[in-house]
């Protein structure tokens, strides 16, 4: 695996190019994985295989009202917002191997999977969610849509008479250094919805528990895959990072990048004693 990986572009020469015009002020931090698009997938055959359609239309009914879901309930003080969603916004706060490896830890144990069937199980996961990153930042950086803190305080020359400007509005947590379109948390969590109910038949399972580093006491609970990758969408638009739109279209692309790795890598061979 190690020769396999050692020239697959992950090291690749940051050259991302601001959208600006001469002279005008852009924000100065270095974004995120701008280079992801360029490394070499484990089983899609290109970065772009699953992009999806571009984001809607900003003079659109949907973007109104999308806009104005998360005006509401995505800000930092918002008073629509229960407690409860809150909870979770801030639940989905974490990111990286911490957020999904345990969950599929705790499911090869709970189905008493032999070490073929988890091991298995677990590097299909992990395939896919390094495919679905691969996938999900080819898509940002082509579209390069806005994010809502963007957005809400421009809300005014969006074209759209249906999205009032909000100056000082600001989501749950510093948003993160990538463009918006599509939710990369969502297309995660919808990867490994993929792969599992892909892999196991059904998108039902034994009732998994997990904790969040972002959310320490705090313990969320699923016995559907579906529920689960659904609470990840929601998280992102109570946490003010995420259009609803964004959120469907990134799920729906990790179901099928989930599906697509369960089917086209590591199958399982003949049976012990089985004619070859």
């Amino acid at each position: 695996m190690l020769e396999a990986r050692a020239n697959d572009g992950h090291d690749a020469v940051d050259d991302y190019r601001p959208r600006t015009t001469p002279g005008v002020y852009v924000p100065t931090a270095i974004t995120a994985a701008s280079t992801w698009s360029k490394v070499k997938p484990f089983a899609l055959t290109t970065a772009s295989q699953f992009r999806p359609d571009p984001p809607i239309s900003l003079s659109s009914k949907e973007w109104a009202t999308d806009y104005n879901e998360i005006k509401d309930y995505g800000g930092k003080t918002s008073a629509k917002r229960s407690p409860q969603q809150t909870e979770t916004a801030r639940f989905w706060l974490m990111v990286g191997p911490p957020a999904y490896h345990p969950f599929v830890r705790q499911l090869v144990i709970a189905k008493q999977m032999s070490v073929g069937e988890s091991a298995r199980l677990m590097a299909l996961s992990a395939v896919g969610l390094n495919d679905a990153l691969i996938a999900v930042f080819d898509a940002k950086y082509h579209y390069n849509f806005w994010r809502p803190i963007t957005a809400i305080r421009n809300g005014d020359n969006d074209g759209n008479d249906v999205t009032e400007r909000e100056a000082t509005w600001q989501p749950i947590d510093n948003t993160p250094m990538h463009p918006e379109y599509p939710c990369a948390h969502c297309i995660l969590s919808g990867t490994i919805a993929g792969v599992i109910k892909t892999a196991l038949g059904t998108e039902d399972i034994p009732e998994i528990a997990i904790t969040s580093t972002a959310a320490p006491g705090v313990t969320h609970r699923f016995t559907n895959m579906t529920a689960f990758a659904d609470e990840v969408g929601n998280a992102r638009i109570w946490s003010g990072f995420h259009y609803r739109f964004s959120t469907r279209v990134g799920t729906d692309m990790g179901l099928k990048i989930g599906e697509y790795v369960v089917k086209n890598v590591m199958q399982p061979g003949p049976a012990a004693g089985a004619k070859q």
